[in-house]
């Protein structure tokens, strides 16, 4: 056996511990997860070239260096399954086009299949099955559409019972309303209706330290305005924590988003919030909810100057969108703008004095705007976090 390093994980953690490491490149794809002596952790082994020191998201766990455990041919590795299935010179003719990748999202797994392998849709569909007898459909990913960017996802795969199905699948066996657990909160969403990704995890829970951080600077709980907030995930953990914040504001132009974002809230919050989704409005003393255009949010008076925080996760869109959005920031105490933006490597610099010019006046301490490649979004595109923190160091007077 191998001797290498493993996180000592609570059993109730493990998939947001798998979610933290799989979106750091720091999980290893060779060895298996497994139970601890006493039965209440887990013991997740780290690739061969995870840094010395970790990041300090994972700071929580105990680090321990055992014997690690590698997948045999029983483990369940879905390319034994596919090159039984398609042969070993098919396999390697293809190289990278197979679908080594996918996501999960509840008991749901989603593909994205490459044009050169579409021929061995089924093969693939099946090997994944085996491979993970916990997931109930496969749903295969190809791209976003319409004015909302939601994932054209198709079935391709389903188990009911003991039976696995594949292809042809009648509608009214189609359940893609989920419920997905994410730092101990439960999330109710719906790809096919309104975005959602479990691979930005990690970005919610820097946006909740960051959240953190400005309850520090200011004193006092947060107002924190979310103009897109999907289903809710960005606000989970920051309205649940204790004295965080004092006022939400939580819109979206989807009302499919909204429904579901209502469901989580009631929840969350242990309040009872409408069954159906309205346009925007205050539904309780510290909670605005509902269906709005963003742009538009700043022309009503009460969201105009009111926010502490902003959280603009339109990645496509944020810089164009950015002039607008800032005057629902509380110009008269130092405030916080969360983004993600999607641009050319060569266009980072210019990226981040777009958005000093924007913000300015910027506060001198944290560093006023720091912007992070997190990962490729295409050949030449990245997906990029910023955050950017405003006011003058006289408005914490």
């Amino acid at each position: 056996m191998n001797v290498m390093r493993h996180l000592r994980v609570p059993n109730n953690s493990v998939q947001d511990v798998i979610v933290l490491l799989k979106d750091n490149a720091l999980h290893s794809e060779t060895m298996r997860i497994f139970p601890d002596s006493d039965g209440k952790h887990r013991l997740i082994p780290l690739s061969e070239q995870a840094p010395d020191t970790l990041p300090a998201l994972l700071d929580g766990y105990q680090l321990v260096i055992v014997d690690g455990v590698p997948y045999g041919d029983d483990s369940g590795d879905w390319w034994e399954h596919l090159r039984e299935l398609v042969g070993e010179e098919s396999i390697t003719l293809h190289g990278e086009s197979w679908p080594s990748n996918h996501e999960f999202i509840g008991d749901m797994m989603i593909v994205r299949i490459e044009e050169d392998v579409s021929q061995y849709r089924n093969e693939i569909a099946y090997s994944k099955m085996t491979a993970h007898p916990r997931v109930r459909i496969l749903m295969e990913d190809r791209g976003v559409q319409g004015e909302f960017r939601i994932r054209d996802l198709v079935p391709i795969a389903l188990r009911e019972d003991d039976e696995l199905i594949i292809g042809d699948i009648s509608e009214d066996k189609i359940d893609t309303r989920v419920m997905v657990r994410e730092s101990g909160k439960m999330i109710l969403c719906d790809p096919t209706k309104a975005y959602f990704s479990t691979k930005l995890q990690a970005e919610r829970i820097e946006t909740l330290s960051m959240a953190r951080r400005l309850r520090e600077l200011l004193g006092r709980p947060i107002r924190v305005c979310d103009p897109f907030c999907g289903v809710g995930p960005a606000l989970a953990n920051i309205i649940t924590e204790e004295s965080l914040v004092s006022d939400v504001m939580a819109a979206d132009l989807n009302p499919d988003a909204i429904s579901m974002l209502l469901d989580n809230l009631r929840r969350w919050d242990g309040r009872k919030y409408p069954e159906t989704p309205s346009a925007i409005q205050r539904i309780f003393p510290d909670r605005i909810v509902g269906v709005a255009d963003a742009t538009e949010l700043s022309s009503i008076a009460e969201m105009s100057n009111s926010w502490d925080m902003l959280v603009v996760n339109l990645p496509h869109k944020t810089i164009d969108l950015l002039p607008g959005l800032i005057h629902l920031l509380d110009n008269e105490s130092p405030s916080l703008i969360r983004g993600r933006v999607i641009i050319a490597e060569s266009d980072i610099e210019e990226t981040i004095n777009k958005i000093v010019e924007i913000t300015s006046p910027l506060h001198p301490h944290p560093p006023s705007v720091s912007l992070k490649v997190k990962r490729d979004y295409s050949s030449t595109l990245r997906l990029c976090s910023f955050e950017a923190w405003l006011g003058t160091a006289e408005s914490d007077e």
